[in-house]
């Protein structure tokens, strides 16, 4: 038999699927930004993308998909390789 679920606890399913869906959505958007700017060759290319990335790098942290201090060590990676790039 199974039990109950109160009204709260089947709202709270609801709310933490659509949070996963969420996080999985924003996960998946920061990962194909990283991907994309680290296959650019060219230095051009690589500063256009790198403030969109930065851009969805901040958005990951303050969603906290990731910690603000990780955030803050992608970007400055990612900047340095721009620069280094010719």
């Amino acid at each position: 038999m199974l039990a109950k679920k109160s009204i709260s606890a089947l709202k709270r399913e609801r709310q933490n699927q659509r949070r996963r869906d969420q996080n999985r959505g924003r996960r998946a958007a920061l990962k194909t930004a990283l991907k994309r700017i680290q296959t650019v060759r060219t230095r051009v290319e690589a500063e256009k993308l790198l403030e969109t990335v930065q851009s969805t790098i901040d958005r990951s942290a303050r969603h906290r998909i990731i910690h603000r201090n990780t955030a803050r060590r992608l970007k400055s990676r990612l900047a340095r390789e721009v620069a280094q790039l010719r």
